[in-house]
């Protein structure tokens, strides 16, 4: 047997485990394919470029968003290369970043929840920004774009944020019954998301003063205090956010704070000739060819859309509630905002609201 037998085994097995790492999100990416035509598979002298301007994009919910991103060479090379393009993506939740797309030239494939809304634009060469088609909540966070080529990799990040208004929510148990994953449910529930601590520093920063702790994104428990008072941390501590930490997710009950973002379509009071109790209101928005209206909507609308009535009207969680924009006497405080009777019997008779995608 061949002295060197051992050694060229090795030289194959380590050849053919190189080839097999290649294989990325089902995307074949080998070195020795991508050379200039002149056998060099790397350039000396050569730069890699990846630019993401501007750095950040404010979407419509519902809509269309390009995360811009371009890529180039320095110097600019007389044959195209082949690279391998990757976005990437850290939800403002906190959790891990997880891959959004993979392409090579014009084949690609998306993940996750971005599964068929995403693709690369491509308009002119180098270009490589990322289309997502009818943006929600959960969109929200740090997108990285990544160019490989050989042993050179670069990345650039945008930020996506949706315009959006936060709100605190409680259930008809009332305060302080919420798990992490129920306050979760709950927002959902609001056509809304469990808000980040950037969005509540912002609303804070915007007036909202609220004295009950609630749940964030991150899995802390705050709360925004304009006006300094006894029963909110006392008067010795200035205006700010405030915050008990990080809570356990299954066994500490809190509030929560929403955030839900600009809707399309609109949320109306519905004229009736009569009061209705909840069961005939959620009927009367479907046969007006809508359906009622949830607090993140009513929310969303109040903020963005001026929605301003001073009739009370059941909202889909079984809450009371009417939004002011203009305040006037007998439609209660001073302060723009959407105000609240609470969860009154289901019997009771009351107007509605109701939202129409139309």
């Amino acid at each position: 047997m061949d002295e060197n037998a051992p050694l060229l085994v090795f030289i194959l097995l380590l050849f053919c485990s190189r080839i097999s790492s290649s294989f990325s999100n089902g995307f074949f990416y080998q070195d020795i394919l991508n050379g200039n035509g002149n056998g060099e598979i790397y350039f000396n002298g050569v730069k890699l470029r990846v630019e993401a301007q501007p750095p950040s994009a404010v979407p419509v919910r519902g809509g269309n968003v390009t995360l811009p991103c371009r890529f180039w060479y320095e110097p600019e090379l007389s044959v195209p290369r082949r690279v391998r393009v990757k976005w990437a993506w850290l939800p403002v939740s906190g959790d891990s970043e997880s891959d959004v797309l993979v392409a090579i030239g014009h084949r690609h494939r998306s993940f996750g929840h971005f599964k068929d809304r995403v693709f690369l634009r491509q308009d002119v060469p180098g270009d490589i920004s990322l289309i997502i088609s009818n943006v929600s909540l959960r969109d929200g966070g740090q997108y990285r774009c990544e160019v490989i080529d050989g042993l050179e990799d670069e990345s650039a990040a945008v930020h996506l944020e949706l315009r959006g208004v936060v709100f605190p929510y409680q259930p008809h148990r009332g305060r302080y019954h919420m798990s992490f994953a129920a306050a979760r449910r709950a927002c959902e529930e609001q056509d809304a998301a469990v808000a980040t601590f950037q969005q509540l520093y912002a609303a804070w920063r915007e007036g909202l003063d609220w004295c009950n702790a609630g749940w964030l994104a991150d899995g802390t428990v705050q709360y925004p205090i304009t006006q300094p008072r006894s029963p909110c941390g006392g008067l010795d501590l200035g205006p700010g956010v405030r915050s008990y930490g990080a809570r356990h997710k299954l066994s500490h009950r809190y509030d929560v704070f929403c955030f839900s973002s600009f809707i399309r379509g609109r949320v109306y009071f519905l004229q009736h000739p009569q009061r209705l109790n909840f069961s005939e209101a959620v009927q009367a928005c479907i046969t007006d060819g809508g359906e009622i209206a949830t607090v993140g909507q009513m929310f969303a609308a109040w903020r963005f859309l001026g929605l301003d009535r001073c009739d009370a009207g059941w909202l889909a969680d079984g809450s009371l509630r009417y939004p002011i924009t203009k305040p006037r006497p007998n439609c209660g405080p001073q302060e723009p905002g959407v105000r609240s009777f609470g969860f009154p019997s289901p019997h009771h008779k009351h107007g509605v609201y109701c939202y129409s995608s139309k």
